[in-house]
């Protein structure tokens, strides 16, 4: 150990650490930070631990205020040090209590400690939470590109706890699965980040014809929403027949209010009509703004009749009967041009190679319906991306087809389609590996092979970015699957439009739009 690290150590522990627990006001200062944060945490839940005030250490201007200590959390990053070692050389606050969300290097520790002169600072920690905690079993990056690892050069820190059966981390490739974030979604939480899209629990409402200021954006988190806990894995008919049931409810405590609920529309109607009902159950009132959303969305785009071709090309193997679905959509003025465009390129990577191609057809029908050239040439790319030469599984054996089925939940008008017919490969991925039953030669293991094991902890990573219809298998698997728990996380959680982006970010730009020829040969992208 160096002089200087002696000399800060030394200095750390004549600070007193319990000191940060007393019982006086603290600031934090947040770069990059302010998402995980509130992912975890609510401002009245941090206000209770006496956290009063918040800053972004980049912020200009703040004032001097050496009554207050300053709680820095922060991710390790050049531009962050840099900001420290400012704050440092000029404090504004009386004590420090710094921690990087990630492994920071020496040099920027010593770097800090050359410049904390006045000697504020009263601890320095390593509190790795450098990820989106989006479900109990789901985080993510929040990254559209893979991170450099560190486990070679970090490898004390990956010496976990050992147990009988050593945890298992389970690597996979988005180009695997295609399919998956292409299709659309009518599980709760997977349709709102499909057609609405969640930023760190957030929902931007303020494109929604009519809404109110309150309710331009929203929050959907399970921690601090019970029925979004409780309705979040719950297909669409179910959500609108949980939230008819709360006004029911309350009618029936209210019989003076009485009004008829057939559908979303006489909810959002008798939400305006009884503000007494919207103060008395604001997060009912939102799910019902949510939901009317949605259901406004499903059918100005067609989106029942969609999803229903979606589905048949994901789950079946008649080539025919998809052409000729696909076809019919094609010509409807209401299916939008990514939802025309998601089914050519659903066809595209279930048909690459079938004898009776028609993807050049099809091609010059999304081209004859005003289809643009940047959305054709997405086609190709996604077959580059994740078609039969570059995924190392078969999305569509004919043994494991599934005939498609409606199902009518009824009760409540409007919505009543559901469609989540479709597993996504993750599911038979896991159900063979706590079977034990993965194939070496597929899913090749570091170090000595625990495979045939049953593994108690498993954590799943897909590089690429992760769904939430997977999130949902996960879930599904750890509720009945007894003495296994499993968390999926992933570099992203994505929808189809942040999907198409990642593809395009990798370097797969398609062939021309209107070319005749088959998708080009794609290098393969596998972790070997």
């Amino acid at each position: 150990m160096q002089d200087w690290e002696i000399s800060l150590l030394k200095r750390l522990a004549g600070k007193g650490r319990s000191s940060v627990g007393a019982k006086m006001t603290k600031r934090w200062c947040l770069k990059f930070k302010t998402s995980i944060v509130s992912m975890v945490y609510t401002q009245s839940e941090i206000l209770q631990k006496e956290v009063y005030l918040f800053e972004r250490i980049d912020s200009a201007n703040r004032e001097n205020m050496k009554h207050l200590k300053a709680i820095c959390f922060l991710r390790p990053t050049k531009e962050n040090v840099d900001y420290l070692i400012q704050e440092l050389r000029r404090p504004k606050y009386s004590t420090y209590f710094i921690y990087f969300s990630n492994v920071i290097s020496k040099s920027n520790v010593k770097s800090l400690a050359e410049a904390d002169e006045q000697e504020v600072v009263a601890e320095v920690q390593e509190f790795y939470g450098d990820y989106i905690a989006v479900n109990p079993h789901v985080f993510s990056l929040n990254i559209s590109v893979c991170c450099q690892q560190v486990i070679t050069k970090e490898y004390e820190l990956f010496d976990f706890r050992r147990t009988e059966v050593p945890p298992l981390l389970l690597l996979l490739d988005r180009s695997d699965d295609a399919i998956t974030p292409l299709l659309n979604q009518w599980t709760y939480q997977a349709m709102v980040h499909e057609l609405l899209g969640i930023n760190n629990n957030r929902i931007d409402l303020s494109r929604v014809p009519g809404i109110s200021k309150d309710l331009r954006e929203v929050v959907l988190s399970a921690e601090n929403d019970e029925f979004y806990a409780n309705n979040m894995y719950l297909n669409f008919a179910e959500i609108g027949s949980n939230i008819k049931n709360l006004m029911e409810d309350f009618q029936r405590r209210k019989p003076k209010e009485q009004q008829k609920l057939e559908s979303i529309a006489d909810m959002k109607a008798f939400v305006e009509n009884y503000p007494q009902f919207k103060k008395m159950s604001g997060t009912v009132s939102k799910h019902v703004t949510v939901v009317g959303e949605l259901s406004r969305l499903v059918s100005e785009k067609n989106l029942l009749e969609a999803s229903e071709v979606e589905q048949e090309l994901a789950c079946q193997n008649d080539h025919s009967s998809a052409l000729q679905n696909i076809r019919r959509l094609l010509q409807n003025p209401k299916v939008s041009e990514l939802d025309a465009t998601r089914l050519v390129m659903l066809y595209a990577l279930h048909y690459e190679r079938h004898s009776s191609n028609s993807l050049p057809g099809l091609m010059t029908e999304l081209r004859n319906r005003g289809v643009s050239e940047k959305h054709r040439k997405l086609v190709s790319a996604v077959v580059e991306y994740g078609g039969k030469r570059v995924r190392g599984s078969d999305l569509f054996n004919s043994k494991d087809a599934v005939a498609i089925t409606k199902q009518f939940l009824k009760g409540l008008k409007g919505v009543e389609n559901v469609y989540t017919q479709h597993q996504p490969l993750l599911h038979e991925t896991l159900d063979q590996l706590i079977k034990g039953k993965l194939k070496d030669n597929q899913y090749p293991y570091l170090g000595p092979s625990t495979l045939r094991d049953r593994p108690q902890d498993i954590i799943v990573f897909m590089i690429g970015g992760a769904t939430y219809e997977e999130a949902l298998t996960v879930y599904n698997l750890n509720r009945t699957t007894p003495g296994v728990r499993i968390v999926l996380g992933g570099t992203t959680i994505h929808n189809t439009k942040s999907f198409l982006e990642e593809v395009s970010a990798s370097g797969f730009r398609g062939r021309g739009a209107d070319s005749s020829q088959g998708p080009a040969r794609a290098a393969s992208r596998r972790l070997n």
